[in-house]
């Protein structure tokens, strides 16, 4: 079950000025990460901002990953698309690279019905990659409710779900109802709470830039040993907060750079953080990184 353990939604380092890929650089960190005890990597999720890649670049920045990426270490991308048939081929073109799942939002294109949802996952289950179902409420404005989950989970469609509402509740409710569907923490900042009430594994985003302490952190919580697990959580939370807010991937992007990673600039629409966020940011970032946290 490779989309179990620390998995990485991958941010995507650009050259600049022209804001080209830089490949050599991203697969450079996928090893990294790997060598810091991660399980896995998820490209081409919003941290990887996807939305900005042309097919050309998003097929390429898979096949970098899969290079990458040593034995037993997994390569989950993400094939979110506006509708049902292009995240069919996204999911082809990882089967094809070599990949061992798949993570899908519901369509993104509008605020979709039960119906409708159903039926982008019974056209991106085609290939016959196992997918994980990714809820994010906030961005998609549709809502895979426990309910939804269990239907998605019945027909065969999904095997675990990236919770992202925010609501630590949804863990319990969905144990209850789809107790076979594997609960993954999909928010930095309630990964703690989702650890303890049963998720078995973590896709996150501060990974990219403290990778050992945030797998400790994760080791201990599905342990029970909170007696680690929480203060290491309370030292954290100051950055892992920033996994929800609208300027994750640039606040990510910047507590890689304070940390040596390859973070650098974002594409458009996305612009640069204000300078008293940026400020607060590389100083949360320097504290953790003096402290001892990798």
């Amino acid at each position: 079950m490779p989309w179990r353990g620390v998995l990485v939604a991958t941010a995507l380092p650009f050259t600049s000025p022209d804001l080209s890929i830089d490949h050599d650089g991203y697969a450079a960190h996928v090893r990294w990460l790997a060598d810091n005890g991660c399980h896995g990597v998820v490209p081409n999720g919003s941290l990887g901002e996807y939305q900005t890649l042309t097919a050309e670049e998003r097929a390429a920045v898979v096949r970098t990953a899969v290079a990458a990426a040593p034995a037993g270490f997994a390569v989950i991308p993400g094939v979110s698309a506006y509708g049902a048939d292009e995240a069919r081929r996204w999911t082809e073109q990882a089967g094809e690279a070599g990949c061992p799942a798949v993570m899908l939002l519901p369509p993104t294109a509008y605020r979709a019905d039960d119906a409708a949802v159903l039926a982008h996952y019974r056209e991106a289950a085609r290939p016959g990659l196992p997918i994980i179902a990714y809820n994010n409420p906030h961005d998609t404005r549709v809502d895979l409710t426990p309910t939804l989950l269990r239907q998605l989970h019945d027909e065969g469609l999904v095997v675990a779900v990236k919770e992202f509402s925010g609501d630590v509740r949804r863990a319990y409710t969905i144990a209850e109802l789809a107790p076979g569907l594997d609960i993954l923490a999909g928010a930095d900042d309630v990964a703690l709470e989702l650890l303890t009430a049963g998720a078995v594994g973590w896709i996150g985003g501060y990974q990219n830039a403290v990778p050992a302490s945030c797998l400790r952190l994760y080791q201990a919580a599905v342990a029970g040993d909170l007696t680690t697990a929480l203060p290491l959580y309370r030292a954290l939370h100051p950055l892992l907060r920033w996994d929800s807010r609208t300027e994750f991937v640039q606040a990510i992007k910047l507590s890689m750079d304070v940390a040596g990673r390859p973070g650098g600039p974002t594409r458009q629409p996305r612009q640069p953080l204000p300078p008293a966020v940026a400020a607060n940011i590389r100083e949360i970032t320097g504290t953790l990184l003096a402290a001892g946290h990798r």
